[in-house]
């Protein structure tokens, strides 16, 4: 007679199935997984992470995140047409860096302050008197910095709204438009948005960082001038400091959105994050900062560890 305790044991070998033994056998029989494989691994929670924080949000949210060493994509609604805010700020400077290498510029050239310049959210070109005279240069630095839109103006009216989106075209990317100048509520009125998604976003970072817009040493100007200190930025808030930021983020009411690459040891990302709809702007601006940090700490494990996923904290 088979003893209770027995009995049960029996049961319970009875009704595991094949597919629970060989799962325990894949996990057993080869404890030291290939690096790719642990990574592979990370990657998918990150992914996870990231379909939480785009259903969790009460609006619209986007977001992209393209790794530049390995050509890999985390994707949520990577197609979907959304406003910009100020982030279509970074195709101006685009442009101008275009132009400059192009010859039709210099960030030297003079510009003379008018007062007609000065426009919502101008505060730096505001703050100076008429009759004042600065560079483009300056221009760029004023609507990277706090994205002064009087100066974003200027830069847009001197290399030309047709010449972004004719270079946008160019360059591949169908949907990004610069639509209106900033503040003009006329033109926002009539539905003429500045619009993109995160994957032409991302796309035209990367085309940056691998050197097929500009020469080598204006794409070092270019990300030196992107990463100038915003206060406002959350990606820039939810890194440490010493981690180069290179972004550009927007708002609008019921939307906030940044792109930008962030410079992590050997292992650099793209990102983008764009929510729109949002009943609570703030969700939209904590959601941002959340999703960045994820992002870091996954690239910033990884770009650290050894192959068995060992972190050697820097010293």
């Amino acid at each position: 007679m088979i003893p209770f305790a027995m009995r049960n044991l029996t049961l319970l070998f009875i009704f595991l199935s094949p597919l629970t033994f060989a799962q325990e056998a894949q996990l057993t029989c080869c404890p030291e997984q290939p690096a790719a494989a642990k990574q592979k691994l990370m990657w998918q929670k990150l992914q996870q992470d990231i379909a939480k924080e785009v259903d969790d949000i009460d609006g619209v949210m986007a977001v992209g995140i393209y790794d530049l060493k390995t050509g890999t994509w985390v994707m949520a609604h990577g197609d979907e047409v959304m406003p910009q805010a100020s982030s279509i700020k970074i195709t101006v400077l685009v442009e101008l860096y275009r132009q400059v290498q192009q010859g039709r510029l210099k960030f030297e050239d003079p510009y003379v302050v008018r007062q007609e310049d000065i426009v919502q959210d101008s505060d730096m070109l505001g703050a100076l008197s008429p009759g004042a005279r600065i560079t483009l240069r300056d221009l760029a630095t004023m609507m990277m910095a706090v994205s002064d839109n009087g100066a974003t103006n200027v830069l847009i009216d001197r290399v030309g709204m047709d010449n972004v989106n004719r270079t946008l075209q160019e360059l591949g990317l169908r949907t990004t438009k610069l639509r209106r100048r900033m503040m003009d509520l006329k033109a926002a009125g009539e539905g003429r948005e500045n619009i993109s998604t995160v994957r032409e976003m991302i796309t035209l970072l990367r085309l940056i960082y691998e050197g097929k817009v500009l020469n080598p040493q204006l794409t070092a100007d270019f990300w030196k001038m992107l990463a100038t200190y915003k206060k406002d930025s959350h990606m820039r808030k939810a890194v440490p400091e010493k981690v180069v930021v290179a972004s550009k983020h927007g708002w609008l009411e019921g939307v906030r959105a940044e792109s930008g690459v962030i410079f992590v040891k050997d292992r650099p990302f793209a990102i983008s994050v764009m929510t729109t709809y949002l009943q609570e702007e703030k969700d939209g601006e904590e959601a941002i900062g959340r999703i960045t940090k994820k992002a870091f700490n996954y690239f910033d494990r990884v770009g650290r560890a050894t192959e068995y996923g060992r972190v050697v904290s820097n010293k």
